[in-house]
């Protein structure tokens, strides 16, 4: 940990390919302010990236990351920082990815409660693969596959969530450049699985969920009397369809890690020379 980490420390050398406007650029500058206001540093930092436009995070920030296959990120992440519980590990991937083919992983993972982050870019669409509807589309939106809407409710990843056993359930925007770096921080901060929602506009597919839409209906919970740490209060919120709200919608103060559950404790990822002892009786009981 350090207190003299810039956020720009977090920068690469590599320039985003992403269609200028796109809300993934304010996601990713969050998400490089929360590593370095909560102290971290790159040469600490692991970052897990799936598929999609959001996939290409990784390639965008110095520290350490890998790309992974679609909808994986986070068994990934979850064995990375159980194998070096010394890492601040941070998964970040997008709606389709994450709450479609990896939608089993995503409650799996919340449930473990490993100390990760998880963030999700959510454009409600599937933008690098040219525009189709997403788990979180709206039920009625026209895509040229969908020409007449997906005609399914969307997904509500934060009632899976919760539903999972979440321990930290939040909700951004991206170009509410401060309060999303806020609540990013606290995910990263929190002892156990922080996930964090960030409407995250895309400016070439989705005319509907734009960042003027989004800026006319958020409801930001620290301007309520919101008590993230009510269950029932963060379950009515959740529930509730008709309003969009950023924050920390919920979060367990008691939250006991799984690292803490089950005392994983020593770095795991120094490997020592040669083969354990008794490796070959063992790989002779097997041929």
């Amino acid at each position: 940990m350090s207190s003299d980490v810039r956020f720009t420390d977090f920068k690469s050398d590599k320039q985003p390919t992403w269609c200028p406007g796109c809300g993934d650029f304010g996601t990713m500058n969050g998400i490089m302010k929360a590593l370095a206001n909560s102290g971290n540093d790159p040469d600490n930092t692991f970052l897990v990236a799936g598929i999609g436009c959001s996939g290409k995070i990784g390639t965008y920030m110095h520290s350490y990351a890998i790309h992974g296959v679609h909808g994986r990120s986070l068994p990934v992440a979850a064995g990375a920082k159980l194998a070096n519980p010394n890492l601040t590990v941070v998964a970040a991937g997008g709606d389709g990815d994450g709450y479609s083919i990896g939608a089993g992983h995503f409650i799996h993972a919340v449930r473990r409660n490993v100390d990760m982050a998880y963030v999700v870019m959510d454009n409600r669409i599937y933008g690098l693969t040219k525009g189709q509807a997403s788990p979180t589309s709206r039920e009625d939106f026209e895509t040229s596959t969908t020409p007449e809407g997906p005609q399914q409710p969307p997904v509500n990843p934060l009632a899976l969530s919760l539903a999972a056993g979440g321990t930290f359930i939040a909700q951004s925007f991206a170009t509410d450049h401060k309060r999303h770096a806020e609540i990013v921080q606290e995910a990263i901060e929190h002892d156990g699985f922080g996930f964090v929602n960030v409407f995250s506009p895309c400016v070439t597919f989705n005319d509907v969920d734009t960042y003027d839409y989004f800026r006319d209906n958020l409801v930001d919970l620290k301007e309520t009397d919101h008590d993230p740490t009510d269950y029932d209060a963060a379950k009515d919120k959740i529930l509730d369809s008709s309003k969009e709200y950023e924050g920390i919608i919920y979060k367990d103060e008691s939250s006991v890690s799984y690292e803490q559950n089950f005392g994983v404790t020593e770095n795991m990822s120094d490997i020592p020379s040669g083969a354990p002892d008794d490796a070959m009786d063992l790989v002779r009981e097997f041929y």
